[in-house]
């Protein structure tokens, strides 16, 4: 089977950001099956493009990086970036540019993929949908539409997305490729209401998770320690996107709370939108407990993971951000490092199912502060918590389980075209 997936912000190993996608896509060569991804040159977390001696970033736009064989003889990944326009963090106006840009672009290179059995369209962005159900119309294939983040919804709920005429446009393309799908996949349980009230037919559950084998728990974390400066400190580290969305104002406020517990260190992994703003706040307030760190690879996560104590999970305090699977929090249960949440809902489901961390009410700092201090304050405890949560991602969300479950999937959906 021929796979075609569309997706923007693929990540592969060797760039910063969530790398699902190619996990999958490595399970599904491993069974015999090809993989081709359209992709944007250009870094959906850091809005720059990858390093040119990335493999997994050709020279030239629509170029292929062939003979990335993941598993079986048969098995291939074939990665095409595609060209887009490059202001990805200027503005939500240029945002928007560069998503229709990639939405043509990945179109036309589209057209040039032969063989395909079926297509793979993910969202955000939203757009990129529209160019999936064509591409599989026109191919006469099955289409497989992947829901990761209820977007417009979320765009709406935090503020980036209020022009009336955008929004009515953006809820009808959503209606209208959850109708015209062959499948709906979402990410997360608390998705599939929504998908469901507006048209979603058939919808497949294949949550987030994490591949425990890339984390070792044991692990002490000595070098990415020693190379930020964070020997004897009780580190808390929140991984990924610095972005509206993230509140992270609300963990320098924590950190603020926490001056009188010189050992505990909060650390800021990633880039975003956001984050030379929350560096100018830091630097204003006169914080001695932050650090920024520049983001990494996944293939290097496993290191920054281990240098950490405890890990934090936030977003805003929104009625709709409850529906989600944060793929960070996974990554923290695999690495065996304990979670201080500030999100509620499903989410929060998991942890407590877990034992391995402490819930606070999103938006309130006072309460992240004390839950980072007890935290703290039984590193044992910490430990046994962020153990408890390994095991339970290594039974429910393992990246295996859920790539099998995908492969069949998407296996039944040719089977029934071809019959």
């Amino acid at each position: 089977m021929h796979i075609l997936l569309i997706h923007q912000a693929f990540a592969a190993l060797d760039e910063p950001g969530g790398t699902r996608h190619y996990e999958l896509a490595r399970y599904l060569v491993q069974r015999g099956h090809r993989v081709t991804i359209i992709a944007s040159p250009v870094s959906y977390l850091t809005g720059a493009p990858p390093p040119s001696g990335s493999p997994h970033f050709p020279r030239k736009w629509g170029e292929s990086k062939r003979g990335a064989k993941i598993g079986g003889e048969q098995g291939e990944v074939c990665i095409l970036r595609t060209a887009t326009y490059h202001a990805l963090h200027r503005s939500f106006v240029h945002r928007v540019f560069v998503f229709f840009s990639f939405m043509f672009s990945s179109f036309v290179v589209g057209l040039r993929v032969k063989g395909v059995d079926l297509v793979w369209g993910t969202s955000p962005p939203l757009f990129q949908g529209w160019t999936a159900w064509v591409l599989a119309r026109l191919k006469r294939v099955p289409f497989l539409f992947e829901v990761r983040d209820l977007w417009p919804t979320f765009a709406i709920a935090v503020g980036v997305l209020t022009d009336r005429t955008f929004i009515r446009m953006s809820e009808w393309l959503e209606r209208f490729l959850y109708r015209h799908a062959d499948r709906v996949m979402v990410n997360s349980p608390g998705f599939i209401a929504h998908v469901k009230s507006r048209g979603a037919k058939r919808v497949e559950l294949v949550p987030n998770g994490a591949e425990p084998g890339m984390f070792d728990p044991a692990d002490n974390g000595e070098a990415f320690r020693a190379s930020h400066h964070l020997e004897g400190k009780f580190v808390v580290l929140y991984a990924g996107a610095h972005g509206m969305s993230n509140d992270l104002g609300v963990v320098l406020e924590a950190a603020g709370l926490l001056a009188d517990r010189p050992e505990v260190q909060v650390v800021f992994l990633g880039d975003g939108k956001e984050k030379a703003g929350l560096q100018a706040r830091a630097a204003e307030i006169g914080l001695t407990n932050v650090t920024f760190v520049p983001p990494v690879p996944k293939n290097e996560m496993a290191l920054a993971l281990a240098g950490a104590d405890a890990c934090i999970a936030i977003l805003k305090p929104l009625e709709e951000y409850k529906t989600t699977y944060p793929n960070k929090v996974f990554d923290y249960m695999a690495a065996g490092r304990p979670v201080a949440l500030a999100i509620d809902g499903v989410i929060r489901e998991v942890i407590a199912a877990a034992g391995c961390g402490i819930f606070t009410q999103p938006g309130d700092p006072a309460a992240l502060a004390d839950a980072i201090r007890s935290l703290a304050s039984d590193p044992e405890r910490s430990r046994r918590m962020g153990m408890d949560g390994r095991r339970y991602v290594e039974a429910h969300f393992s990246r295996s389980m859920l790539a099998e479950k995908l492969a069949h999937i998407l296996e039944e959906m040719t089977a029934s075209i071809r019959r």
